[in-house]
């Protein structure tokens, strides 16, 4: 009897300490709200950024390099990866490196990462951008699209985290970097097979992000993962947007001014806008019915394309 009374008491006492820490986290998310976290410095780091021939990628690299990293550009395309090493040095910015890869297959990888560890060194950070995005409904979807749209977009993730993440544990330093998509976050319409690859790359993600929370001895690697909505890459061909001051495209500059701040401020999780994230745990509150109103009536999508 005294051993139930016991066990009841603790587990009572485990209950309000948990609703105590609930609440302390609740405070700290509301002040860093309005305080966010200082930047940390990225000087002293090797920033390694896939699919930096156009794009999102191009410009992390530039913002990088602008904060002082030294820069590794990976891109299958030569020409693109060329232009964008290109700009770097005429911007002054001398520690940059180019491989050209192609990031979905793990034979090409494991190659990246032999030159680069003979070449330049322990990468500690690395950005995970390279995507497809075929936009056109899914019966028009190829067996040969479907696998390339997860060999690059998804495997591609396992492959250079299987190869640059290693030496990160080894230092107990340094910080992946994962683009999702709001697509990974809510379905949308001639998306289905980029949206399922975003749910991965969002699982991949979250599930490594506790994998090292969860062990004492990592404390100081650090995951980020990003949602970007409708960014200006030239993938975004035929976009559907009613209300453009609220779910307007945005830049490929301000989007890569977004994660490089989230990523120097160690968020975990950030959407482009930044307010869609929120937007989307309130609404899933509701019954789905709820959520397909005001998705209908925001009317913002991609229409099909070739």
């Amino acid at each position: 009897m005294l051993s139930t009374i016991s066990s009841y008491a603790v587990l009572v006492a485990d209950i309000l300490l948990l609703l105590l820490k609930v609440l302390i986290g609740i405070v700290e998310a509301l002040y860093q709200a309005v305080a966010p976290a200082q930047e940390k410095s990225v000087s002293n780091e090797t920033v390694l950024i896939t699919g930096t021939g156009h794009g999102i990628g191009r410009e992390l690299a530039l913002q990088f390099a602008a904060l002082g990293a030294k820069i590794v550009c990976v891109d299958i395309n030569a020409e693109g990866n060329e232009q964008t090493v290109k700009e770097l040095k005429d911007r002054g910015y001398t520690r940059v490196h180019r491989y050209e890869c192609d990031v979905s297959s793990r034979e090409s990888v494991l190659e990246l990462a032999e030159k680069v560890g003979r070449e330049v060194g322990d990468v500690t950070v690395l950005v995970n951008n390279a995507g497809i995005m075929p936009c056109h409904p899914f019966t028009s979807s190829s067996h040969e699209e479907i696998m390339r749209i997860f060999n690059i977009n998804v495997f591609a993730h396992f492959w250079m985290l299987q190869m640059f993440l290693p030496g990160m544990v080894r230092k107990n330093h340094g910080h992946i970097v994962g683009i999702s998509s709001m697509a990974g976050i809510l379905g949308l319409t001639n998306l289905v097979p980029y949206c399922a690859s975003k749910y991965a790359v969002r699982g991949l993600m979250e599930a490594l992000a506790e994998e090292y929370r969860e062990d004492p001895r990592q404390l100081n690697i650090k995951f980020t993962s990003i949602f970007p909505y409708i960014v200006n890459t030239g993938l975004c061909k035929k976009p559907k947007i009613r209300f453009p001051s609220l779910l307007g495209i945005v830049s490929t500059q301000e989007a890569a001014r977004q994660i490089i701040q989230a990523m120097r401020r160690d968020v975990t999780e950030v959407s482009i806008p930044s307010g869609l994230l929120t937007v989307n745990y309130v609404l899933r509150l509701f019954p789905v019915k709820v959520t397909r109103l005001v998705k209908d009536f925001l009317d913002s999508g991609l229409e099909p394309h070739d």
